[in-house]
């Protein structure tokens, strides 16, 4: 058992309680000294039973102390060291009267934590699930922007086919929106670029290299249909490998080209 299974198990609670059998008293004081996380988490638990026993104590009505009193023989009119009490029945009363407040008291505090760990776990589930929700939402979002950027009218497509540097199968694609300008690059088919290099891609205008804008991957993952730099006209596009961050004027060859 690791720190987060004790922690969310409900030993810790049932050990305050002094429920726990000796091999799991063991393990709790074992795991206390070898993590402070889940001696940090017992000691929450202690104050937190502590507080809720002072915030929840209650004075009991007159009439309920004299039938008590009555009960044990006391008479509530002189002090308890003057009565006249039997040495062993009497005190065989007050272990039980004692042992049956602390019983509930204990039994309510545990119930208490109980339901506590089970809302605090369905809390926890419902912000998962909430925060996968949002993830969801947020990529089908981003596929619908980009399905209707494909799907334009004002949308000219450009497939980008490999050098002879390139593998035969890499490829890319350009959305230029005549009406806007607008570059979109779908560099998903270009291979992982090797450590410290990115690839760049840039737009032929009036013969010369223009820099279009740096091709973003995470996690080792080209990112699909990425906006570029907005250009009026061009000749041509190509994607080259440079170092990471980019050059002004690139002296590498082409990995993926296209012509107008």
């Amino acid at each position: 058992m690791n720190k987060e299974d004790i922690i969310s198990s409900g030993l810790l609670e049932l050990y305050v309680l002094g429920e726990t059998t000796e091999a799991e008293t063991t393990l709790v004081i074992t795991m206390c000294n070898q993590y402070l996380e889940v001696k940090t988490e017992l000691l929450n638990i202690e104050i937190a039973m502590e507080q809720y026993a002072q915030a929840h104590a209650m004075l009991y009505p007159t009439a309920v102390k004299n039938n008590i009193f009555v009960r044990l023989n006391i008479t509530d009119n002189k002090p308890v060291a003057e009565q006249k009490l039997s040495p062993i029945v009497n005190l065989n009363k007050y272990k039980f009267f004692a042992a049956a407040c602390a019983a509930l008291l204990l039994a309510s505090m545990f119930i208490n934590v109980f339901f506590y760990n089970k809302a605090k776990n369905a809390d926890n589930k419902i912000a998962a699930i909430a925060s996968k929700m949002e993830i969801i939402e947020r990529e089908e979002a981003e596929e619908k922007e980009e399905l209707n950027i494909v799907r334009s009218k004002y949308s000219l497509p450009l497939k980008m086919t490999a050098a002879e540097i390139a593998p035969k199968d890499a490829d890319a694609k350009i959305y230029w929106l005549t009406n806007t300008g607008e570059i979109f690059i779908d560099p998903s088919n270009l291979p992982t670029p090797p450590k410290g290099m990115q690839y760049q891609l840039w737009a032929i205008v009036n013969g010369k290299a223009v820099d279009a804008g740096l091709i973003i991957s995470k996690d080792g993952k080209t990112l699909k249909l990425q906006q570029m730099k907005t250009f009026g006209k061009a000749e041509a596009f190509a994607v080259t490998i440079e170092v990471e961050g980019g050059v002004k004027a690139s002296k590498e060859k082409p990995y993926v080209s296209t012509k107008l």
